[in-house]
């Protein structure tokens, strides 16, 4: 449903991920990024210990929550982590049981990410706390996410689901303006449309992210 004019949308969430250094911590915190991800998967170049994790989440107290991102995790792998690091959210690449096992024993906010294909594949409920919907990865892909692939953003268009979710996969600074206005995504995802460099996060183009994806626009 499209908003009469001079209405604006309310605060659109705006998730940085795969956080590994200074500048890009810094950049996320000044520009008023909701959330910040930190990647605990050996396969991707984002891939963080917990005491690096740690380190750069030290650098500011306050600020975006922290979001930790596993991809089929074993309970001593998530033990270790959370040892290391304080988390305020698990972002898991699981099953949708095991996602909500894991929220109601350790107590934790629990996102779940979502690959689709086709409007078909679109999720009817959500057991834990949001879904972060995003398109499959390609056949050769070595991990599930990260890999720069955009959704086919029509498949979105009328989709009013009941809970809370998230919009992932192929953003930048770009085209995020375009994602929102056409999916009416109440948050949005962002990993290597913001880098300069696998792994290395753009100040710069952090900021414009968040300017962009903030926007005005008229939902559909």
């Amino acid at each position: 449903m499209a908003q009469p004019p001079g209405d604006t949308m309310p605060h659109r969430g705006v998730k940085i991920c795969g956080l590994t250094e200074e500048a890009g911590f810094d950049a996320c915190v000044e520009h008023g990024a909701d959330w910040i991800g930190f990647v605990f998967f050996e396969r991707s170049p984002r891939n963080i210990t917990p005491q690096q994790s740690d380190r750069l989440s030290r650098r500011h107290a306050g600020g975006p929550k922290r979001v930790g991102l596993f991809v089929h995790p074993d309970d001593d792998t998530l033990a270790r982590v959370l040892d290391g690091v304080k988390l305020d959210i698990l972002q898991l690449y699981a099953s949708p049981e095991r996602a909500l096992a894991l929220s109601q024993r350790l107590g934790v906010p629990v996102w779940l990410s979502q690959p689709v294909s086709s409007r078909a594949e679109l999720p009817t409920g959500c057991l834990v706390d949001r879904l972060l919907i995003e398109p499959k990865p390609p056949a050769q892909a070595t991990r599930p996410g990260g890999n720069a692939q955009k959704l086919d953003w029509s498949m979105l268009h009328g989709w009013h689901p009941p809970f809370p979710w998230m919009l992932a996969g192929g953003l930048n600074p770009e085209n995020v303006e375009e994602a929102v206005t056409l999916t009416g995504a109440p948050a949005v995802d962002v990993s290597s449309g913001v880098e300069s460099a696998p792994g290395v996060k753009s100040p710069e183009a952090i900021k414009r992210f968040i300017q962009n994806a903030r926007k005005p626009h008229f939902s559909v």
